[in-house]
């Protein structure tokens, strides 16, 4: 649970640096630039544990092409929506909705010994969260002001800018949901990777370097812009080596024995962490609702990581 919440302050800091990049790059290039980096870094850094995955035959490929699929939408979602919908609401939107996604495929598709009722203290505490979640998309962000709106969302114009962020903002929200499943989906394909006896390393390798490969042909096609100036570079080096590659290890050691539904409900931490940084850093204003809604994200979050399961949700699973 530890490991889980570290790799969830990592994840809460990516909106905001993301903001930072100049306007011709898009939120495309930013994720597939992450996601690419750091998955590759994932597979090469652990090749013996990664190809004994790869090599697991078609028990293992079954989970491994949805995970590795999560893998290439969740980026390109998530930055696109925060591009079109603001940091904190991007944020809130593609996190706060994960934990649903995830408890529904958790039973949907776990085998029925493994398929146990939800804890009671679990509903209530998404349920507060998403509620939280809810109050902040809905009503609780707004830009700070034209200038912030045109660095949102690329814009040299304010005006213009201003208009196109409250335009595309159901877009923005659209995708976030789009995101939100992406990565519920590697979530749980890594835990059930894990629970079939394949060390965690190896699960998140597998599937975020198998995601890495996939994403090369966007990285080409909308990558040059990062190598126009010193501030891209640094963004999208950061995006790659913290919030991707030390969080997914962090997570991957997290999934051994968290459930991916608790799991993803713990990593509502990020749109927490994302939302100050939000209004501190990048300047986004939150309006009373907004407020009210954090402290509901945080007091579901925190039920959650205080809560003990009634036993081991990944018993086959071993260590990396």
């Amino acid at each position: 649970m530890i490991a889980i919440v570290l790799a969830a302050l990592l994840w809460g800091t990516t909106g905001t640096v993301a903001s930072t990049v100049p306007p011709d790059v898009g939120p495309l290039a930013v994720g597939a630039a992450t996601m690419c980096v750091g998955g590759l870094l994932l597979a090469l850094t652990a090749p013996r544990l990664t190809r004994g995955v790869l090599n697991g035959g078609a028990a293992s490929w079954r989970w491994l092409v949805p995970g590795a699929l999560g893998v290439v939408v969740y980026p390109l979602a998530f930055y696109s929506s925060m591009s079109l919908a603001g940091v904190a609401v991007g944020n809130v939107v593609s996190l706060g909705t994960a934990p649903v996604f995830a408890a529904l495929l958790e039973r949907t598709l776990d085998p029925p010994a493994r398929r146990r009722p939800l804890e009671a203290r679990w509903v209530a505490s998404a349920a507060l969260a998403v509620v939280g979640v809810a109050l902040l998309a809905a009503t609780g962000q707004h830009p700070a002001g034209p200038e912030a709106t045109a660095q949102v969302v690329g814009s040299a114009d304010a005006a213009t800018a201003a208009t196109a962020s409250g335009a595309s903002a159901p877009l923005g929200i659209a995708l976030g949901v789009l995101a939100g499943l992406a990565y519920a989906t590697y979530t749980y394909t890594a835990g059930r990777l894990i629970a079939e006896g394949h060390p965690s390393r190896g699960a998140m390798s597998a599937q975020f370097g198998l995601g890495a490969v996939l994403l090369l042909p966007v990285l080409l096609a909308t990558g040059a812009p990062l190598l126009g100036s010193g501030a891209s570079v640094g963004a999208a080096a950061y995006l790659a080596l913290g919030p991707m590659f030390v969080a997914y290890l962090l997570f991957g050691r997290g999934l051994r024995t968290v459930s991916s539904s608790r799991a993803t409900t713990v990593t509502l931490l990020e749109p927490f962490v994302a939302t100050l940084l939000a209004v501190l850093v990048v300047g986004e204003r939150l309006g009373p609702p907004g407020w009210l809604g954090l402290a509901l994200v945080l007091a579901g979050v925190v039920s959650v990581v205080l809560a003990r399961p009634p036993r081991p949700s990944r018993p086959g699973a071993v260590a990396a």
